[in-house]
């Protein structure tokens, strides 16, 4: 369950109001600039979502065996997790405002984007992504630390990334003939960020008081 949860979390953080204003900026990218080719454009999107997702499961697998060494602090991990996760939900609610998760906007030349050089870039902007996708990569990162375990903490974290990357290849297929359901997403984002304040604020209140675990053992 807490797989699909973190799923979900990837598909919210695709929506996110800093990172689909960019969508057709990377699609442009991927189609060298110029007319599209569907061969071209998925095949470099195939690898810019390859190269975020290894930055993010080998995050997760790091945030996995640290969370082996804090494993006899659980109590205060789930204290001080659920909190950090909370201040993201105030950040999506505009309670809070925080610079830190403001996204990148770096220009790079992708005349000649490849599926290798596509990689490459979906290294550095995984990098670049990160504080702008901080609230929920962030809240992934803390299950992840809270599993003890590096392998469970990658695979969650794989979770995450196919959550982002499969609406990602989608769209850089179909960006035309869904041009329409990003201008709706876009007109109703302050909707958005009002459930995903409240998601992570409930996910955060779970981690804090120890129910998480539970809840996700109850329902697997």
């Amino acid at each position: 369950m807490q797989y699909l949860i973190l799923f979900l979390e990837g598909i919210i953080t695709f929506i996110s109001p800093c990172l689909l204003p960019m969508l057709p900026i990377y699609i442009s990218y991927f189609a060298g600039g110029g007319s599209r080719s569907t061969r071209r454009t998925l095949t470099c999107a195939a690898g810019f979502v390859l190269g975020f997702t290894a930055v993010f499961v080998l995050m997760g697998g790091l945030a996995g065996t640290l969370g082996s060494l804090v494993h006899r602090y659980q109590t205060a991990v789930n204290l001080i997790s659920g909190l950090v996760v909370i201040l993201f939900g105030l950040n999506y609610l505009g309670v809070l405002r925080v610079n830190l998760f403001s996204g990148s906007r770096r220009s790079v030349d992708t005349s000649n984007l490849g599926f290798f050089s596509a990689a490459l870039f979906g290294v550095i902007f995984s990098i670049g992504w990160t504080p702008c996708v901080g609230a929920f990569l962030g809240s992934a990162l803390l299950i992840a630390s809270q599993q003890g375990h590096a392998g469970q903490g990658m695979l969650m974290l794989l979770a995450y990334s196919l959550g982002l990357g499969v609406p990602f290849l989608i769209s850089a297929v179909l960006i035309d003939k869904l041009k329409s359901t990003f201008d709706w997403i876009k007109r109703h984002y302050q909707v958005i960020n009002l459930v995903c304040g409240i998601l992570l604020i409930l996910i955060g209140l779970l981690m804090a008081t120890g129910l998480l675990g539970r809840f996700l053992t109850l329902l697997s």
